[in-house]
């Protein structure tokens, strides 16, 4: 019995929506991005590398259930390798109730040592900053482990909503002025942990 229940747990919740279509929200991003080095991993993922070779990166599409409808979000995933050891996971947010006041970072876990440091470095970054502040992100998490830091950046562009009840399906696109502040934030904080 107690095998059983992880698989059954898996089965019932673990599993896309109904109506999920794999790679067609990432094909609608495709096109926003405008990017030719284009090389598909899988069903949902990709991976992109500007021109000049400054930058490499990976979207994945990542599903959110709710009660009649999903969302299929896209994740922008960027490792930097590090000499740094240990672990910290951060998170960076906007501060400000109504209006956006500036960027914070939030320790999740690891030592308390590595948010002072973003922060310092974040200060002493003004051009990360312009390109951080009007972005229209939901999530931004830095992870550090075995000497290497992950990013992983959802913005609110570049998903699409699914309803079932009434069916109808909408992708939000992400605009050439996001996409524009979002190519310069990945090469800002790729430079920002290389250099911490």
């Amino acid at each position: 019995m107690a095998h059983t229940l992880p698989t059954l747990w898996q089965r019932l919740f673990d599993r896309a929506p109904s109506g999920y279509r794999p790679g067609v929200t990432l094909a609608h991003l495709q096109r926003n991005l405008g990017l030719a080095g284009c090389e598909v991993l899988g069903p949902g993922s990709a991976r992109y590398a500007l021109a000049d070779g400054s930058l490499t990166f990976e979207v994945r599409e990542r599903t959110e259930s709710q009660l009649l409808m999903h969302l299929v979000l896209c994740e922008f995933r960027l490792q930097v390798p590090g000499p740094q050891q240990g672990t910290a996971r951060l998170a960076l947010q906007h501060t400000g109730a109504l209006r956006r006041s500036g960027l914070r970072w939030r320790r999740l876990r690891g030592e308390q040592s590595w948010q002072a440091r973003l922060e310092q470095a974040l200060a002493h970054d003004p051009a990360l900053q312009q390109a951080l502040m009007p972005l229209e992100f939901k999530r931004l998490h830095l992870d550090l482990a075995g000497g290497c830091w992950t990013l992983t950046l959802e913005h609110m562009g570049g998903s699409e909503v699914v309803n079932r009840m009434p069916a109808f399906r909408r992708y939000i696109s992400l605009n050439p002025a996001q996409r524009d502040l979002l190519l310069a934030a990945l090469k800002g904080l790729a430079r920002l942990v290389e250099d911490l």
